[in-house]
């Protein structure tokens, strides 16, 4: 028995450069499942993906996942790939399982929240307010170098993190504190500012408004004193208001602190995001 990928199509190249391309999982000729594979134009022409790997349910549990996946990999080497990434649901445990015997690890991971009718007050003499334009030029200077860096710190290429912050910034921020649907606030601690956090509030499915926190961050010096907490309750009321109630975040797996106060919060995750160096 011989499990290979046979192309269904042509190379897909689109006009940022990346590429895709499907596959049946064959046994002996026989298609038996499919795989998905790209590169990711946020972070560049080197960083491949594993979109999608299906085997067919009578076709389950002989191994079959774990060749597609290695030959998946040898498909992006070829397209000179050094990083492949994937997703993999909550609660899809074999998947975990299956990628992590192939060597990949958890990066991130992807957290909602449900949220009450009202969000919790902010503790007493702490205020909130929205970011001034003096504020949000100060924290664009700095901006596009810290979001590279935390993807750095997760062991992505230099040139890739840049990549990464800058696609994300120019895609998310082209009218800056005036785009559509941002909001950036600040925490206010007895006349001092202590830390501030970026919401994006935007429509989801059909008729489904959606808070999404993209930056939160307290200063250095104030921390350990309950202001990421009352950031993330002002993140609700920001969301609350714009007539959302659902919230999410993305995490990375090494923020041990964030992860256990996101959890304390009432957040869920509901999607892990993997990595393996080629």
């Amino acid at each position: 028995m011989t499990t290979t990928l046979r192309p269904t199509g042509p190379i897909q190249q689109g006009a940022d450069g990346a590429k895709s391309r499907a596959y049946d999982v064959c046994d002996n000729g026989r298609p038996v499942g499919a795989v998905e594979l790209g590169t990711d134009p946020r972070f560049g022409a080197k960083a491949g993906e594993l979109r999608f790997l299906s085997i067919d349910e009578p076709s389950r549990r002989r191994g079959r996942g774990t060749i597609a996946a290695l030959a998946a990999e040898e498909v992006l080497r070829g397209w000179r790939c050094d990083q492949v990434s994937l997703s993999a649901p909550a609660g899809n445990e074999g998947a975990r399982r299956l990628v992590a015997a192939l060597g990949y690890t958890e990066r991130s991971r992807n957290m909602l929240k449900h949220l009450d009718p009202t969000a919790p007050e902010l503790p007493d003499g702490v205020d909130a307010r929205p970011m001034s334009a003096e504020e949000f030029a100060q924290w664009q200077r700095t901006s596009v170098d810290t979001y590279a860096q935390s993807w750095i710190d997760q062991g992505v290429p230099v040139d890739q993190a840049l990549q990464k912050s800058r696609s994300d910034h120019a895609r998310n921020l082209p009218n800056g504190i005036d785009t559509a649907g941002m909001r950036f606030h600040v925490l206010v601690v007895g006349g001092v500012v202590v830390g501030h956090v970026w919401v994006s509030v935007h429509e989801g499915g059909p008729g489904e408004t959606t808070g999404f926190v993209f930056d939160v961050e307290v200063g250095e010096e104030f921390r350990g004193r309950g202001h990421g907490r009352a950031l993330m309750w002002q993140a609700e009321r920001i969301t609350l208001d714009a007539g959302a109630h659902l919230l999410g975040l993305h995490v990375f797996a090494s923020n041990t602190p964030a992860l256990r106060l996101y959890e304390s919060l009432g957040y869920r995750t509901t999607q892990y995001n993997l990595s393996k160096t080629l």
